[in-house]
């Protein structure tokens, strides 16, 4: 239970600690799940403590920032884009790695995964642009963050399979250019991909005893196989 004496935080305070976390991914001191993570957090917060435990780890964070100096978005400048490409056979990438560029992959009767979920996304925003023929590009996603998706489908599909946020709150942005001829292009979420298994980090921990929660010596993200729920189709 939150504490009854905790002063309460306001809207502004909790955009301003969102914004913080934005740039501290960007920074590279946060992964896409920690983000997203982190992001929810900030947006059920009622007090001002529970937004300071939030941000305790991360530079200038002694107090709830104020929310009339958010730190400035950094521009995106051109870059050029990363490809994995999968033809007759497949590429995978996974587990900690970093984007800082504009990411295409192209599936030719072979499949491409980019698990998104523990890289270090250096940019304000995730773009990718994805190509399948006669093949399956998957897309995994950590939970919470908002999936813009277009493109066209031949005799194929793309379609979004995750729990996003609700609408008007400033969560990560992973935009995805899906092109299938005979082919599937695929944005799954945690809870529709194989669970990844996290330590607590020390701000959950700390958060919980905020809200009375009994400690949790691991976070795995659990669900059901990706083919057991219908997806969104677009």
């Amino acid at each position: 239970m939150t504490d009854p004496g905790g002063v309460r935080a306001s809207d502004a305070e909790r955009e301003a600690v969102v914004e913080r976390l934005r740039v501290a991914s960007v920074d590279g001191r946060l992964t896409l799940a920690e983000l997203a993570d982190r992001t929810e957090a900030a947006y059920t917060a009622t007090t001002r403590a529970e937004l300071a435990v939030i941000t305790e780890d991360l530079p200038g964070s002694d107090a709830v920032p104020s929310a009339t100096a958010p730190a400035p978005a950094r521009p995106r400048d051109g870059r050029r884009r990363r490809w994995f490409v999968g033809v007759m056979g497949d590429t995978k990438r996974r587990g900690t790695w970093r984007v800082d560029e504009e990411l295409g992959a192209v599936a030719v009767m072979g499949d491409v995964v980019l698990d998104l979920r523990e890289a270090e996304v250096r940019t304000d925003m995730v773009e990718i642009t994805a190509v399948s023929v006669m093949g399956d590009v998957k897309i995994i996603v950590p939970d919470g963050v908002h999936v813009d998706l277009d493109g066209m489908a031949v005799m194929g599909s793309k379609r979004v399979d995750v729990q996003e946020a609700p609408r008007g709150q400033n969560v990560p942005v992973v935009r995805v250019h899906a092109y299938a001829v005979m082919g599937d292009v695929k944005v799954l979420g945690d809870s529709r991909a194989e669970p990844l298994r996290r330590g607590l980090a020390a701000w959950r921990e700390q958060w919980n005893r905020l809200h009375g929660l009994p400690h949790q010596p691991h976070r795995p993200v659990t669900g059901p196989p990706p083919d057991a729920l219908p997806g969104r189709d677009h």
